[in-house]
């Protein structure tokens, strides 16, 4: 396979050698021409020449498009922007981001500590020896018989009061409770992928429109200047409406600038090696009436958040954790039994041991255990009320927001659009002034987009109802 490189060089070269035997002959035609007419001699030698240097820059293009298309073949397809939707991004969440999944490890710490509760005393060994001749002379079998003493045993706690079992019932609980934080985290962290994907929406909503409005005062200005080159305006009006463009290309550039920190806050969420910097978000702003009963909505998240789950399973833990005490303070038991040989008898020895409970049965732990389970329910009862609380508030705020964006679509955008049509057609005919119809165009676009934030309002609504109910479904 010949070399790129090498093909083109060839290629110069069969050019070098043609244009030499071209410009050979041209001498040669030159040479006819001066002997047959000298007037036109010089006009034929600049013809030629002129020919001569065509044909170089003919061959030289050709051959670099013959060389340098092997090349842009061989370039790699550009990759398309990665799009995700809402679900998508809630998914892309879960499994990525980086708060969750540390939050998500103190559950497999639990049941490590899980394992640790269940473990059992580990028996002791006991060896000893004693009167061991360290003379030579008498390290002998009789004295080692009869003078040497050595014992060897073994120890074991037996624990009463079932304090394992308590141990496992309580590490099992933490480990329950644990799992549902786990799950309020969940809940936290799909709001907010929820919250910062409207976001998003929102600010490309914004861009879109600052983008069409912005050609569209373009528009404007430019009539503006055809109408001042004609006279029909003043110098200070066409200024007034020229200086107005830069609020249209600031506003503009700071819809770029919001997306941009809204696509990065909301990368942040979903998890820097989930999705490439260029992905782009799929969905609009709209708005989607619900017909929800708070009643109904209520008896729900009281049945499924996970936060109110693990206050109630708290107050089990508690529990476990007043038996364990009163578990602890049952005393155990130790058994040993040794062999032991003393001047050549060989005898055995079985011992029993216990610490006797007069002053220490672990009072003070058993009456703090017994409060924590006070605490624990009066916790859950406030969970349950703040559940209630959520739901309410979350709930007036979309209705809020409802009869918001209802007010916008009942006629007032259309007015605002109507107002800023007729004040610029008037204008540019000269039946309006440059302040009305300047006033008009403020109007219009301080109400698309107050709409766009009422519809940006709402979704976040719907969204905190879901987070306060503990489900994204809400019918």
């Amino acid at each position: 396979m010949i070399h790129p490189n090498t093909a083109f060089l060839q290629v110069l070269s069969g050019i070098d050698r043609r244009n030499r035997a071209s410009r050979f002959h041209h001498r040669k035609e030159l040479q006819e021409i001066r002997r047959q007419n000298f007037s036109s001699k010089s006009a034929g030698g600049k013809i030629q020449a002129f020919g001569l240097s065509a044909s170089w820059v003919a061959a030289l293009v050709l051959a670099i498009f013959a060389v340098g298309s092997p090349l842009r073949a061989q370039a790699p397809p550009q990759q398309s922007a990665v799009r995700i939707d809402l679900n998508q991004a809630i998914h892309l969440a879960l499994a990525h981001n980086h708060i969750l999944k540390a939050t998500e490890t103190l559950v497999p710490q639990d049941q490590a500590q899980e394992i640790t509760a269940g473990l059992r005393p580990n028996p002791q060994f006991v060896y000893d020896d004693l009167f061991v001749p360290i003379v030579p002379s008498q390290f002998t079998g009789t004295n080692l018989s009869n003078i040497t003493e050595f014992d060897v045993g073994a120890s074991y706690t037996i624990e009463r009061g079932h304090k394992r079992q308590a141990r496992m019932r309580a590490a099992r609980d933490q480990t329950t409770v644990q799992r549902s934080l786990v799950g309020d985290t969940e809940r936290g962290l799909i709001y907010n992928v929820a919250q910062q994907f409207i976001n998003v929406l929102f600010a490309q909503s914004t861009l879109a429109f600052a983008k069409q409005d912005l050609s569209s005062f373009q528009n404007t200005v430019n009539l503006s200047a055809e109408q001042y080159q004609a006279g029909q305006i003043s110098e200070g009006d066409f200024l007034k409406i020229k200086l107005q463009l830069l609020q249209f290309q600031t506003d503009v550039s700071s819809a770029q600038v919001a997306l941009v920190q809204a696509k990065a806050s909301l990368r942040q969420l979903l998890g820097y090696d989930a999705v490439p910097e260029n992905y782009e978000v799929i969905g609009d702003l709209a708005y989607a009436p619900l017909r929800l009963n708070l009643q109904d909505l209520q008896a729900r998240a009281l049945q499924l958040r996970p936060d109110l789950s693990a206050a109630k399973q708290g107050v089990t833990a508690a529990q476990s954790q007043y038996d364990l005490a009163r578990a602890n303070g049952k005393r155990d038991v130790t058994t040993s039994l040794y062999y032991t040989h003393v001047t050549g008898i060989n005898s055995a020895s079985f011992i029993f041991n216990m610490e006797i409970p007069i002053f220490d049965r672990n009072q003070g732990e058993i009456a703090r255990t017994h409060y924590a389970i006070t605490q624990a329910q009066e916790q859950q009862a406030a969970a349950s009320d703040q559940v209630m609380t959520d739901v309410r508030n979350a709930y007036e705020g979309m209705r809020t927001n409802d009869e918001v964006v209802k007010l916008y679509q009942s006629g007032y955008l259309k007015e605002a659009q109507d107002s800023r049509d007729i004040s610029q057609y008037a204008y540019r005919r000269g039946a309006a002034s440059l302040l009305d119809f300047l006033d008009a165009e403020r109007s219009y676009r301080a109400t698309q987009l107050a709409y766009l934030q009422a519809l940006a309002n709402y979704m976040d609504s719907v969204e905190q109802v879901r987070e306060a109910v503990g489900t994204r479904n809400l019918q």
